[in-house]
């Protein structure tokens, strides 16, 4: 049985691949056209080729596509109107095959961690910026990429970045990639390709990001967090080749590593050659005074610095960079020709033009001042209405840990919430499995019978990000109704 491709030459003609018996092609075509429909390559509503071009294109009469066509329309599959055109026919029932598994529910209202509300996005600039990079962009800034990413971004990256953040670096050194995770990714990859084996993460963080860590092959410990930050005196007890940190507001605690950890970090990668990953995620949104300034300052040669756009301006940006130290650069850079996957150019031009313009500056100052207004806000709830409960960590980005009164069950207050149709985490959620597990290189991962939930109050992460403007005040008081009752039982009023 020959097989076609239409031909999209052929005015009006869509491209559909048709499978023909040579000797009935009638009747096969008819059989073609109802299995593609039955199975759900041509869904209800989409347009057919006309019957001149699919015939030229099928090598057939044009009667036997009229025919076909008549047939399937009397049989209830198609819709055809003279002069319209012929489609699948919107009654028709698609693939009889079991379902696609349903992703997993979201609640109403989500006061979960990290997440921006995607309804501050400024698509008038963004969309602005998107006309002027096309109109100024050369045939070549269409083409096959630079792997770090097109100049014009890196080099306005590494304008904002010395500007805003206090990073050292320059265009050369700056890649851009898909998110954090494509970056994280990328830097794993290069040092286990270089004989690294271990790396040290915080107590509390990202899971995906371990996750991320593990599937280059690299053995993950963990470091204690306090009120000062992760314990890097512990790196020399864990004989790592890397470690992963966010310093300047820790997720989820909202802790910054003291000046004391930072001098001391910075002093154990010089002398011991390792890597620091330095996760700048919303290092730009501090509401009570300037921002803490970017670790990698302290050290460009031992720091790759991360960041993204996601919180300042929308995740669906897709786009985040890091500042590389020159001698891990060729690693990272050989990483993502091997994985390929580079973000699109149009993208990365589109970003350059609204650095070059300001526009990211006055994203992030809205974003500022409105999560800001949410935080205030937050805090007030909790003075007025959850006594014995109180915020921890610094003013700043798009979470803050709400601890409980001593022998709360914070897992409770997750399922009153849930129970409400709020979407809610306790801080336990983030930490990693067996986080106090020896991290010696000859340990055997054995705990030392102090998880991160003994060793700790109960808490639950508040992120104030996620609702819309007006869900916050909803959210807020489902989060009273969840801890409210749980804390006055903790405190035996």
């Amino acid at each position: 049985m020959g097989e076609t491709q239409a031909n999209p030459s052929h005015a009006g003609a869509l491209d559909l691949h048709v499978a023909l018996s040579p000797t009935r092609p009638a009747r096969s075509l008819q059989d073609a056209l109802r299995d593609a429909v039955l199975d759900g390559r041509l869904a209800p509503g989409t347009r057919l080729p006309a019957g001149r071009a699919l015939a030229a294109d099928l090598g057939v009469a044009r009667g036997t596509v009229a025919d076909a066509y008549a047939q399937l329309a009397a049989e209830g599959w198609l819709e055809s109107r003279v002069g319209a055109g012929t489609w699948v026919a919107h009654r028709v029932v698609g693939p009889t095959a079991a379902p696609a598994p349903a992703a997993p529910r979201r609640l109403p209202l989500d006061l979960r961690a990290g997440i921006p509300d995607p309804t501050g996005f400024p698509r008038g600039p963004w969309l602005a910026a998107a006309r002027r990079a096309l109109a100024d962009a050369p045939d070549a800034g269409l083409g096959y990429l630079d792997p770090r990413g097109v100049l014009p971004l890196r080099a306005a990256l590494a304008a904002y970045l010395g500007r805003a953040r206090g990073v050292r670096t320059d265009a050369d050194r700056t890649v851009v990639t898909h998110g954090f995770a494509d970056l994280l990714a990328l830097v794993a990859r290069a040092l286990a390709a270089r004989g690294a084996r271990r790396v040290a993460v915080e107590q509390y963080g990202h899971g995906a990001h371990r996750a991320v860590l593990r599937a280059a092959g690299l053995d993950v410990v963990a470091l204690p967090v306090d009120d000062g930050g992760a314990d890097v005196a512990a790196l020399d007890v864990a004989r790592v080749d890397a470690v992963l940190l966010t310093p300047a507001h820790q997720f989820p605690t909202g802790v910054p590593l003291s000046p004391a950890r930072r001098g001391a970090l910075v002093a154990w990668a010089a002398r011991t050659g390792a890597t620091v990953v330095e996760d700048d995620y919303d290092g730009e949104l501090r509401y009570d005074r300037r921002a803490v300034g970017a670790l990698q300052a302290l050290a460009p040669d031992h720091v790759v610095y991360a960041g993204t756009a996601s919180k300042a301006l929308a995740p669906g940006v897709g786009l985040a960079w890091g500042a590389v130290p020159a001698g891990l650069l060729d690693d990272v850079v050989a990483q993502r020709r091997v994985l390929g996957g580079s973000p699109d150019g149009v993208g990365q031009l589109t970003l350059a033009r609204f650095l070059a313009d300001h526009e990211y500056d006055r994203a992030v100052r809205r974003a500022r001042a409105r999560y800001r207004t949410r935080r205030e806000r937050l805090a007030a709830v909790v003075a007025e209405h959850l006594p014995g409960c109180r915020l921890r960590g610094l003013p700043a980005g798009l979470q803050a840990v709400l601890e409980l009164p001593a022998g709360a069950d914070e897992d409770a207050v997750v399922a009153r919430a849930a129970r409400d149709g709020l979407d809610l985490l306790p801080l336990g959620a983030y930490a990693v499995d067996a986080s106090m597990a020896d991290p010696s290189p000859r340990g055997s991962g054995r705990s030392t019978g102090r998880t991160a939930r003994d060793a700790r109050a109960p808490a639950v992460v508040v992120g104030y990000g996620a609702p819309r403007d007006h869900q916050v005040e909803r959210a807020f008081d489902a989060l009273v109704r969840a801890v409210r009752p749980v804390a006055a039982r903790a405190r035996g009023t």
